[in-house]
C-alpha cells in the first residue's frame, strides 16, 4: 500500500488533533481544582481522590486496549475511544454532589488507556529512522493541552463556568472521532520496518498469547516497566497539583501564573520534539541511544526541580519562571524515545500490548501521586504543599533513574534479537510473494 508523505501528515494532524484536545480535557480539573473544591466543599485529600481515581480506571483498562488493539483494527478502535472521551467527559459535567462527580471523573480513565494502539499505528506509517521525532510531536500535545486548558478556564470559566467548559470538550470529543472514523486508514503491522517496507506483499503474524508472554523475556522491558513505575510520579503530581501550589503558597494572581505556566509548558514542548529528535540521531550510532537520552532527562530533571521548589517565596517570580522554564525542558526527554524504544524490540503484533503493560504500570505508581500529595500536604501544614509535591518527586525519580540506567545496559541483546526476527519475516514474505 502505497502512502503518500501528505496523507501521512494529515493522520499525524488527526492524531495531535486527537491527543490535543483530550490532553487539555484530562488536565482541565487541575486548572478549576479550586471551584470544584468550593462547589462541593471538599478538603485535598477528597480533590487527590479525583485525580487518582481516573488513573485507577485507566490502569484496569489498559491490558483490555492493548488485547483489542493488537487483534482488531487500531483506526476504528480508536475512533471508539473518542467517542468514549465525549460521553464519559459529559457526564461529569452534568453530575450534582461528589460522590457522582467522582464516580464520573473516574469513568474518563476508560478513554486515557487508549493511546497505545494510536502508536503502534503510527509506527506502521513511520519506519524507526524518524519514529521519535515523530513521537515527539505527538509528546507535545501534553504540555500545549496544558496551555489550552489553561486558556480555555481563562478565557471561559468567568462567562459560562467550569461545568460547561466540560461539555465544550466532550463535544469536540465526539467530532475528533468522527474524524477518525472516516479519515485514517488502517495498515499492515510492521510495514514500517526496514527489512519489510519494500515489500509488496507481507505475511500476516497475529497476536498469539505466547508472543505476548514471550515480552516478559526481553531484557530491557522490565526495567522499562519498572522505571515507569516510579517515572510518571512526578508528572502527575505537578500537571494535578501545580497551579493549586501557585495561588496557594507563592500567592501569585493568575496574571502571573499564565506566562509562568506558558513559559514551562513551552520548554516542555520543545523538550519533547528535541528529546525524540536526538534520540533518533543517537540510535543510528547505538542502540543505547534513545535511552541514553532518557536518563539524561530523569536526571537533570530532578537536579532543576529541587532548586526550583526550595526558591525563597519572596523571590521575583521571573526568577522562579525562568528555573521552572529549565526544569520543564528535561521533563518528557523520556516520553518519545521509551515509546521508541518499546517499538525497537517488540514484535508488530505485539506492540499495543506491550505499550499497555508499560501504562499499566505507570498508572498503577502514578494513580497514588495526586491523592499521596494531598495526604502528605494536609499532615505537613505551612508549606504543606511545595513539600509533598518535593518529597513525591524525588523519592521516585531516584528510582526511576536507576532501571532506566538498567535498561540502557541491556538493550542492545534486544534489538539485535529484534532486527533477526525481522530478517526472518522478509525471507518468508519474499516468499510469499513469488
Amino acid at each position: 500500500m502505497h502512502l503518500s508523505p501528505r496523507y501521512k501528515w494529515f493522520v499525524v494532524g488527526v492524531f495531535i488533533a486527537f491527543m490535543l484536545l483530550h490532553q487539555a480535557d484530562k488536565l482541565l480539573i487541575g486548572q478549576v481544582l479550586t471551584d470544584i473544591q468550593t462547589e462541593f466543599d471538599i478538603d485535598d485529600t477528597q480533590a487527590g481522590a479525583l485525580g487518582t481515581g481516573a488513573l485507577i480506571v485507566a490502569a484496569i483498562f489498559y491490558p483490555l486496549w492493548g488485547y483489542l488493539y493488537d487483534r482488531y483494527a487500531r483506526a476504528k478502535l480508536l475512533a471508539i475511544a473518542s467517542f468514549i472521551w465525549g460521553a464519559t467527559t459529559s457526564l461529569s459535567a452534568i453530575a450534582p454532589n461528589y460522590g457522582s462527580f467522582l464516580a464520573s471523573r473516574a469513568s474518563t480513565g476508560v478513554d486515557d488507556a487508549s493511546y497505545p494502539g494510536l502508536y503502534s499505528l503510527v509506527g506502521d506509517y513511520f519506519g524507526p529512522q524518524t519514529r521519535g521525532r515523530v513521537f515527539g510531536l505527538l509528546q507535545l500535545t501534553a504540555p500545549i493541552g496544558f496551555v489550552l486548558s489553561l486558556v480555555l478556564v481563562l478565557a471561559l470559566d468567568p462567562i459560562i463556568d467550569w461545568r460547561n467548559i466540560f461539555l465544550l470538550t466532550g463535544g469536540l470529543g465526539i467530532v475528533i472521532g468522527l474524524f477518525i472514523w472516516f479519515g485514517v486508514k488502517e495498515l499492515p503491522r510492521g510495514r514500517a520496518e526496514p527489512e519489510l517496507e519494500d515489500m509488496a506483499e507481507i505475511a500476516v503474524h497475529k497476536f498469539e498469547l505466547r508472543t505476548a508472554v514471550a515480552l516478559l523475556r526481553k531484557r530491557a522491558l522490565i526495567p522499562m516497566f519498572v522505571q515507569g513505575f516510579f517515572g510518571v510520579f512526578p508528572l502527575n503530581v505537578i500537571t494535578f497539583w501545580f497551579f493549586t501550589y501557585l495561588e496557594r503558597e507563592r500567592q501569585y494572581e493568575q496574571s502571573a501564573i499564565f506566562p509562568i505556566m506558558l513559559g514551562a509548558v513551552l520548554a516542555m514542548s520543545v523538550g519533547a520534539f528535541v528529546a525524540g529528535y536526538i534520540g533518533d540521531k543517537l540510535f543510528q550510532r547505538t542502540p543505547r541511544g534513545r535511552l541514553m537520552v532518557s536518563a539524561t532527562g530523569v536526571i537533570s530533571s530532578t537536579i532543576l526541580l529541587v532548586i526550583t521548589l526550595t526558591l525563597p517565596l519572596d523571590a521575583p517570580p521571573l526568577t522562579f519562571g525562568l528555573l521552572l522554564a529549565a526544569t520543564a525542558f528535561f521533563v518528557l526527554f523520556s516520553g518519545p524515545n521509551v515509546i521508541g524504544t518499546i517499538q525497537d524490540i517488540t514484535l508488530p503484533e505485539v506492540r499495543s500490548t506491550a505499550l499497555s503493560v508499560q501504562y499499566f504500570v505507570e498508572n498503577i505508581g502514578a494513580a497514588a501521586a495526586p491523592l499521596m500529595v494531598g495526604l502528605l500536604s494536609t499532615q505537613m501544614g505551612e508549606r504543606g504543599l511545595s513539600n509533598a509535591i518535593l518529597l513525591v518527586c524525588l523519592v521516585t525519580y531516584a528510582a526511576c533513574g536507576f532501571f532506566l540506567l538498567l535498561a540502557v545496559w541491556r538493550v542492545p541483546e534486544d534489538i539485535a534479537e529484534f532486527k533477526g526476527q525481522m530478517r526472518d519475516r522478509a525471507e518468508e514474505s519474499l516468499a510469499l510473494g513469488k
